[in-house]
């Protein structure tokens, strides 16, 4: 395997991107990501905070610490992960986690890895999806992701600019992708548009560092507020409405994450309407 550590973005040509290396080198130590190149791009991605720009290089741990980040994203940041791990692990690495699915970690012939079945649905399936789970029941990991999306960032890549939803995609049977990122596609930074009041809520199975069973991000912007979830759906969630929880579709062991979400979208307006 070889490594190359591109000096600027137009030397980027093929390999597999790593940064902090939290989500990749687990993955390619356990066979479930494979790569003849691996192209180390702390190099060439920019990091840091000014003004409403972040750079994809900027670890949770600057994140959490910067009083120029807004609340929800600031605590979605401090609850995703060990110390360790958040003063490694970069915002766009965060954005661009795998699922979780034990069947998808343990390269079960899923349909994220090809096959015709989704596993999770027929078997073991507490920690799944409650949305959008027909064709694959995973559910997105990421913190971070949903904070942003109910901040309706924006995402720069090295070749357009896009919505933080138009970042991701359901999987299905045509496209088992679930992101719209191409070969070479790499995200460098987000833009935050002015936000009034944020806030971020998560429910797990640990007190401290765990992925998100619900997680919760609420955030006010021109009097109009925007609801994203965590940890149910294989992408992250946007809520048009707090009364779409009722929408959901869970399994039968997935049916609690549809009373916490209620319960955590119900204290996160409260608390966004207690913050002026």
């Amino acid at each position: 395997m070889r490594l190359l550590r591109p000096s600027s973005l137009a030397e980027l040509d093929g390999g597999l991107f790593v940064h902090g290396g939290t989500e990749v080198v687990p993955l390619l130590r356990d066979g479930i990501l494979e790569a003849e190149t691996l192209v180390d791009v702390r190099g060439v991605v920019p990091s840091g905070i000014a003004g409403n720009r972040i750079g994809a290089g900027t670890t949770l741990a600057e994140l959490e610490a910067s009083a120029d980040v807004p609340d929800g994203l600031r605590e979605a940041s401090r609850l995703a992960a060990s110390p360790q791990l958040r003063n490694m692990g970069s915002l766009g690495g965060n954005l661009l986690q795998s699922t979780r699915c034990w069947y998808w970690r343990l390269k079960y012939p899923c349909r994220l890895h090809g096959g015709d079945r989704c596993h999770a649905a027929e078997g073991e399936h507490r920690e799944h999806a409650i949305f959008a789970n027909d064709f694959c029941a995973s559910a997105h990991p990421s913190d971070v992701a949903a904070a942003l999306l109910a901040l309706d960032a924006r995402v720069h890549t090295n070749r357009r600019e896009l919505g933080l939803g138009e970042l991701y995609r359901v999987p299905d049977e045509d496209d088992r992708r679930s992101t719209t990122l191409e070969p070479g596609e790499l995200i460098l930074e987000l833009e935050l548009p002015p936000v009034e009041a944020s806030v971020y809520l998560k429910a797990m199975d640990r007190k401290r560092w765990a992925f998100p069973q619900v997680g919760v991000a609420a955030a006010r912007a021109a009097g109009e507020t925007r609801i994203a979830l965590a940890g149910v759906a294989p992408i992250p969630w946007l809520l048009t409405d707090p009364g779409d929880v009722e929408a959901a579709t869970p399994l039968p062991r997935t049916a609690w994450k549809v009373d916490v979400a209620r319960a955590l979208v119900r204290r996160a307006l409260t608390d966004l309407h207690h913050l002026r």
